[in-house]
Parts: structure tokens; sequence; C-alpha cells
């Protein structure tokens, strides 16, 4: 199999994988809540990543960067606690595209103050970013906003963060900031459920659930890795930025989510947006 293709198989790999951990995150926020769904997904990811890092023996890197991972790990626990329950009270197919395209221009707006402006097609990006969030933002009837779509923005400035705080990281070190961002966020987390008084695990969590969840989202940092590793990066940035499309597409099959007509071009406007920027 040549490199190219390699790639864009890796990088799907990496959307599918995202897109359906954060379909499952979204179902178990819906029985349990998004503190206990983010908390106990974390803690199996955690575990996971742990293991990954020890297989690919990759050494300790320097001190700044695990500083910025933990910054990474925090950001990226808040941005994750308001877009599961965006989805325990929203649309997962409108909540995770808004999130998305915000968490994808963050980043970009970032790069233009520090390396300069954006070329044209990331400009256009932009113009269809907002336009999709317009559509997306649309009332299913009048005067009635989709829920759940200002917990999707506040999801995508974490997400942005997140991506901006990891940006920091060398490129020699790859998984133990990512074991650092979880650790600090799960630290915090149990810190907080201890200082409140709020019991560690909920009444009967669906572990399946959120085994796959945690998982899902650590398979998709290693296929999105592979992808990088095995060709160019503009390539795999594009196609692993479509695991929105896989998360609207699941709660459509299974959860049987239905939007309207202008939700569904949004989504596919977001979708391509996040291309356009990412290029």
């Amino acid at each position: 199999m040549g490199s190219a293709l390699l790639t864009a198989a890796f990088a799907l790999c990496a959307a599918a994988s995202w897109g359906s951990g954060d379909f499952n995150g979204g179902l178990c926020s819906r029985r349990i809540g998004s503190f206990y769904t983010v908390l106990i997904s974390y803690a199996i990811g955690l575990f996971a990543i742990v293991i990954a890092a020890i297989v690919r023996l990759e050494p300790i890197p320097p001190l700044a960067d695990l500083i910025w991972g933990a910054v990474a790990g925090l950001v990226v626990m808040a941005g994750l606690l308001f877009l599961f329950r965006g989805f325990a009270t929203g649309q997962m197919g409108i909540v995770a595209p808004v999130s998305a395209v915000l968490g994808t221009t963050i980043p970009v707006i970032f790069t233009a103050f520090t390396k300069g402006l954006p070329r044209e097609l990331q400009l256009v990006g932009f113009a269809l970013a907002l336009f999709s969030i317009w559509l997306l933002s649309r009332p299913n009837k009048v005067g009635v906003r989709p829920a759940g779509l200002g917990l999707a923005l506040l999801a995508g400035i974490g997400f942005g963060a997140f991506f901006t705080a990891l940006s920091q990281v060398s490129k020699s070190a790859v998984f133990w900031p990512l074991i650092v961002a979880r650790l600090a966020a799960c630290v915090l987390m149990i810190a907080f459920a201890l200082f409140t008084r709020k019991p560690l695990l909920p009444p009967n969590p669906p572990w399946r659930l959120l085994a796959l969840a945690g998982i899902l989202d650590v398979a998709g940092n290693i296929f999105f890795l592979l992808a990088v590793q095995s060709g160019r990066l503009d390539v795999a940035a594009v196609l692993g930025s479509l695991y929105p499309a896989v998360t609207a597409i699941l709660a459509g099959l299974i959860a049987k989510e239905r939007m309207a007509r202008l939700q569904v071009i949004g989504v596919v406007m977001a979708v391509m947006a996040i291309g356009l920027i990412t290029i």
C-alpha cells in the first residue's frame, strides 16, 4: 500500500474512532451525566495510553512538555464536559460539528497572530464555518433554538485551546504529554468530587460504553499519530477532522435523531469548513 493511501486509511480510522467515541460518550452522558462520563472514560483511556507509551518505549520528555500537556488536559477536560452535557441536552448531530468547527478555527487564528495570516482557502473556510453555525442554530420551530448550541460553542473553545496548548509540545514527545494531560484532568475531577462530597462512581454506570468511549478516544490519537508518521500532515489533518460526521451519522442511525433540512446542510458545510481550515 502506497504512503498516501496508508496515510488516508489511518486518518479515516482516527476520524471513525474519535466520532464513535464521542457518540458513546454522549450516550453515557444521558445516563450518568457528563462529569462521570469524562472521569471514568478518561481513567480507562489513561490506563490504555500508559500501556502504549511503555510498548513504544518513549523516553520521558522535558518538564516544559509535561507542563503544556497538563494545561492541554485541563482545557480539553472542560471542553468534553461541555460537549457531553450538550449531547445529553441537545442533538449530537448539531453539537458535534459546531464544537469541531470552533475547535479547528481557534488554532488557525492563533497561528495567524504568531506566523502570519492564513491562506485564501482557509479564509473561505472561516466564512463557511460561520455560515454553517448559523444554519445549525436555526430553530426547529418558530422561536425555538436547538438545545445544546451554547454548550457546543463552549466545548469548541476548550478543544481549540487544547490543540493550541498541545502545539507547544516538542515534536519528539507524543504519549507522555497526553498521559500527563489525562492524569491532570483525572486528579482535578477526583479532587472536585472529594471536596463536594460527590461519589466517585455513579450508581450502575454503563461500563461497556464507558470503556469503549475511553479506548476509542485513545485509538483515535494513535491512528492520527500513525497517519502523520506515514505521510503528509495536511492529508491526515483534513481526513482526521471528519469525526463530527461520524458522530452525526451514528446519532441518526442508532439514536434516531432527526434534523431539519437546513441543519443537515449545515452539518455538511461544517465538515467542508474543517477541511478548508486545516489544509
